[in-house]
């Protein structure tokens, strides 16, 4: 039964990840056109780096153990949310107030077009998720069954 904990534990793992995704693209979108931030200067895209983690014990890898008296969990971990320094584009807008002296505006580094693709990618991504979770669901729910039964 502890197999299908860790197969829970892993389920979750990639939803919250993809959740953390979904959630960064969509600031990335709604920032699609922020030519001024607390830092100074146009926003600039987010991307998620993930990860898989790797359950281990002192003898290598495995189902689910403890490595030095703490859990180490399989599935997915967010390493980090990296900033995309490339530039952003620039277009001639003089009187706009974030213009420079040759009265270019630059915006984000955002493209709404791919950042809509990565969303549709990781929506899938996260159905795919439910999907498991929910067949393991039906799964314990079914070995309960037969054990009430026997």
């Amino acid at each position: 039964m502890s197999d299908i904990f860790s197969a829970f534990r892993i389920s979750t793992s990639g939803l919250t990840a993809q959740r953390l995704r979904m959630d960064t693209i969509a600031a990335n979108v709604a920032n699609a056109e922020t030519t001024r931030t607390a830092e100074g200067g146009p926003y600039k895209r987010q991307l998620v780096v993930f990860s898989a983690e790797q359950a281990q014990n002192r003898l290598g890898p495995i189902g689910s153990a403890v490595t030095a008296g703490t859990a180490v969990t399989p599935g997915v971990r967010v390493d980090a949310i990296l900033r995309d320094d490339s530039p952003g584009h620039k277009v001639y807008d003089p009187d706009h107030p974030d213009a420079d002296a040759q009265g270019f505006v630059t915006y984000p580094n955002v493209n709404v077009v791919t950042e809509m693709t990565d969303m549709l990618s990781a929506t899938r991504s996260y159905e795919a998720n439910v999907t498991v979770f929910s067949a393991l669901k039906s799964m314990a729910l079914k070995a309960l069954d037969i054990g009430r039964n026997a």
